[in-house]
């Protein structure tokens, strides 16, 4: 006997598949959100100022 089917949850279900594959086509297409890019941004410069704010100077190092 075959397998008895809701084809409300069956076209729900496809959709919901389809949505994911556009979902992910666009993900690839566009990149990263622009707010999480300019997020990432800004904390890869506090780290490279922060790390820069460790360096010695030249002149402090031929001082001593």
């Amino acid at each position: 006997m075959a397998e008895i089917i809701n084809l409300r949850l069956a076209r729900k279900r496809k959709a919901r598949s389809d949505k994911k594959v556009t979902a992910e086509n666009n993900r690839k297409k566009h990149g990263i959100a622009s707010h999480i890019r300019n997020s990432i941004k800004a904390q890869k410069i506090k780290n490279d100022q922060i790390i820069d704010g460790h360096f010695l100077d030249k002149n402090d190092a031929d001082k001593e």
